[in-house]
């Protein structure tokens, strides 16, 4: 059975795992892990895509294929 996307109202296939590091204010976000584990996120590709982290973190997209800078939003 695949994994479904993490976000409310979302029934679309999850492509992508994202996670948190609370003191390192960073956001990851990778290819979908191989097992759900409990500290992390599955999303979708459109969800994914529009991540958006709070001012002050970085963003890291290491998603194979996807040339994404890191982001960090300030302010």
């Amino acid at each position: 059975m695949s994994r479904q996307c993490n976000r409310p109202g979302c029934g679309e296939p999850a492509v992508a795992t994202f996670g948190y590091e609370y003191q390192a204010q960073t956001v990851w976000l990778a290819d979908l892990s191989t097992e759900k584990h409990p500290a992390t996120y599955d999303l979708c590709r459109v969800h994914g895509d529009g991540l958006r982290v709070p001012r002050g973190w970085q963003l890291r997209d290491v998603r194979h294929g996807v040339q994404a800078p890191l982001r960090v939003v300030v302010g």
